[in-house]
């Protein structure tokens, strides 16, 4: 058996497309269930990736912070709670910036003979990070919005809460935009979660409105009944943030991803079958590793092109693969033979 493995850093253009629900149900999965973006489109090499990843969290940091700062402002003239559990998440999602972009910088460094498949993975321990900030703004707005519903509070400048409600919305919904579409650009999981976060913030921020106009109408429990409503509504994007970010940590892939790379290298000249094709993900880098089948009576070098081509066919086909390793076994009898479990004890 001879194998052939390559490491990608080139720039290419590929094209996929998804079917997505439309209209009112596509807005609401799209906050609370989005798809996966496995096999989303691509354009960049690992580096310009890493960078955009980078600029991506800078940007939605600085205006998540200048959203918090407005909101902060009115807290302190209306003493609304709901505005305060709204701008405690708002400046944790702020802070979830430090973690990605320590990540994304490291994730440039090359691969050392400790750490062989280099930094990426760091970049899905910034999305546990994530994950707790999700989970304890959830916790502080939940548990101040039941101490201020047991024991009503006064809420003044009910404008300026619900104009602040209104900034905390177009503020998140902005940055929500920015993170997804970067985050799907560059195949990050951990900054796609960080932009739904932002997004259900963002819509979060409307239930301040909400509670300004029931206390306006003389229902002085209204302004903490929004705030449990931000806290469930954290507990909604926080499953989401959950499943996608300890999905890429037990290497969970789209099995359409799978099935992409089984049917480009099947194409490939010379290849008779494709098997045991295993995929992860390093970051947002994808590591790919399979088996392919030829002539028995190929010279070696032949073998070696073949498998060349099938590397070739990869990394212009599948977006954001990095690097493949390409396993070529004559095909027939002896294939079958090499796979047993008896050979794999003695070899």
């Amino acid at each position: 058996m001879t194998e052939h493995n390559h490491h990608h850093d080139d720039h290419h253009e590929h094209g996929h497309d998804h079917p997505h629900a439309t209209g009112w149900k596509g807005i609401v999965l799209g906050i609370f269930a989005p798809h996966s973006h496995d096999s989303a489109d691509s354009i960049d090499s690992a580096l310009e990736s890493s960078q955009r990843g980078i600029r991506a969290v800078k940007i939605a940091f600085v205006a998540l912070l200048i959203t918090s700062l407005l909101q902060l402002a009115v807290i302190v003239m209306s003493g609304s709670i709901a505005l305060v559990a709204d701008t405690i998440h708002n400046f944790s999602d702020a802070l979830t910036a430090i973690p990605l972009f320590l990540a994304f910088r490291l994730a440039r460094r090359s691969p050392t003979r400790r750490y062989t498949y280099g930094f990426g993975r760091a970049e899905d321990l910034a999305g546990l990070f994530v994950i707790l900030m999700i989970t304890l703004s959830a916790v502080v707005a939940g548990v101040e919005a039941s101490r201020r519903l047991v024991s009503p509070h006064t809420v003044t400048h009910l404008g300026l809460v619900a104009a602040a409600g209104v900034i905390g919305f177009v503020g998140n919904e902005l940055v929500a935009l920015y993170r997804i579409r970067e985050g799907n650009a560059i195949g990050s999981a951990a900054l796609v979660a960080d932009g739904y976060h932002a997004r259900t913030d963002g819509f979060t921020s409307l239930a301040v409105v909400a509670g300004a106009i029931g206390v306006r109408a003389g229902f002085a429990r209204a302004d903490a009944i929004a705030g449990l409503v931000i806290s469930v509504a954290i507990l909604a994007v926080l499953r989401v943030a959950v499943i996608e970010v300890f999905r890429r940590l037990m290497n969970g892939v789209d099995p359409e991803l799978v099935d992409r790379i089984e049917h480009a290298a099947a194409h490939a000249a010379g290849v008779v079958s494709v098997h045991d094709v295993r995929v992860r993900w390093e970051g947002h880098r994808l590591q790919a590793d399979l088996a392919v089948s030829v002539d028995p009576a190929l010279k070696v070098a032949d073998a070696h092109e073949i498998a060349h081509g099938v590397e070739h066919e990869l990394l212009h086909r599948i977006p954001h693969l990095d690097g493949v390793a390409v396993h070529v076994e004559p095909d027939g009898p002896d294939r079958d033979a090499a796979h047993s479990p008896s050979a794999h004890h003695h070899s």
